[in-house]
Parts: C-alpha cells; structure tokens; sequence
C-alpha cells in the first residue's frame, strides 16, 4: 500500500510545482491556484490518511468515504465541465465575430 501512496503523493506534489508555475506565468488567477492548492493537498492527505474521508463522509450522511469521494469527484467533474463548455462557446462567438469584421473591413477596403 505504501507504493501507490508515494506514487500519488509524489503526482500530486508535482501537479502542485506545475500549478505555481501556471500561477507565476499568469496562465491562472489566483482563485484557481488556490482551489488547485487544496485539491491536490487534499489529495495527499487523503492518500496518507483515509480515515479522513469516512469521517467526512459520516458527518455528511454518506456510507463510505470512498463514496463520498466519488461524489464529489462526479460533481467536481461535471462543474469543470460545464465551464470548459462554456469557455469553448464564448470562444467560438468570439471568433465568428472577429471574422465577420475581417470580412467587413476587407469589403470596405476593396470597394475603396
């Protein structure tokens, strides 16, 4: 058992230096590195003390702390989803705009 928790660790650790490092680039605001932050500091924890969860999971109603973490999981998931979605529209309606003015100031220019 102690392989795959150094395994994980050692993951989640290098998911946290490449969070930093986003951070620092300005590639993600701070909100985000700090959510990232807890996730994969939960992570660890987690990893190293399951117990955790079946606490967490007793006070909030749920069986099993794996379930729970399932859940949330699902949750997390579909969020993430659902802004990615929404990046990716807003993206697209971006750029059919930048090129129909394109379009237009090209017309405009040969007309001239």
């Amino acid at each position: 058992m102690l392989g795959i928790q150094i395994i994980i660790a050692v993951f989640a650790a290098f998911a946290i230096a490449r969070t930093f490092s986003q951070f620092r680039k300005k590639h993600i605001s701070a909100l985000w590195m700090l959510g990232w932050f807890i996730f994969w500091a939960a992570v660890i924890l987690v990893t190293f003390l399951p117990q955790t969860t079946q606490f967490l999971a007793n006070a909030l109603g749920v069986g099993r702390g794996a379930d729970l973490i399932i859940y949330v999981s699902l949750i997390a998931l579909f969020y993430l989803l659902f802004r990615l979605f929404v990046k990716v529209e807003s993206v697209e309606q971006e750029i059919s705009q930048l090129v129909r003015k394109i379009s237009l100031d090209e017309h405009h220019k040969d007309k001239e």
